[in-house]
């Protein structure tokens, strides 16, 4: 008899860690945690919508079936942490080199802009979905390029994220430990 021995490929690695999640996803389940925890209480805050049709097959099973958003939201997050005010902003980028500022609203900048002012903490948490990594994205960073984008980048390179940005590590529990980073950049004492 002969017997022949089939050679496989090797394995190929694949990081499955946010399969199937989406970077809301990670933050509510964080959120989650930090609220059970008596840790901070930050919220997505729901989109503001006006409801114009609603379809009642049954009583039990009304789908909404037109609607539209009353006003711009403002951003994603807010809260409070260590007796101070947060707001935040949750995007990701799907490139390698640079995050388009298009992804940001005006009202929004505005929005954080009066946060600062008022003593709180705005920031933007950036998900790079081809490196899996999440930066924690100061507010003062992103609106140097904000205010410049008439006349230099409509981007925010991937290096500036590098070298100005936080990263933010996923874990376990939380699975996205942004208030770790939040104590270093904001609580430094």
């Amino acid at each position: 008899m002969n017997f022949a021995i089939k050679r496989s490929k090797p394995n190929k690695v694949i990081n499955k860690a946010n399969l199937g999640m989406d970077l809301e996803e990670v933050i509510n389940q964080s959120n989650e945690y930090y609220l059970n925890n008596d840790i901070a209480v930050i919220h997505k805050k729901p989109t503001p919508i006006q409801i114009v049709k609603v379809d009642y097959p049954m009583r039990s099973k009304a789908v909404i079936t037109e609607a539209y958003y009353k006003v711009p939201s403002t951003t994603d997050y807010n809260g409070i942490y260590k007796g101070k005010y947060i707001d935040f902003e949750a995007k990701e980028s799907h490139s390698t080199t640079s995050f388009p500022l298009a992804n940001i609203h005006p009202h929004q900048i505005e929005h954080l802009k009066k946060i600062i002012a008022h003593g709180g903490i705005g920031f933007l948490i950036v998900y790079w979905s081809k490196f899996n990594e999440y930066y924690l994205a100061p507010f003062d960073v992103v609106y140097e390029f904000w205010k410049n984008k008439e006349t230099d980048r409509k981007s925010i390179p991937y290096s500036t994220f590098k070298d100005k940005c936080y990263l933010i590590k996923e874990g376990y529990i939380p699975r996205l430990s942004y208030l770790k980073v939040v104590d270093e950049v904001y609580f430094k004492d």
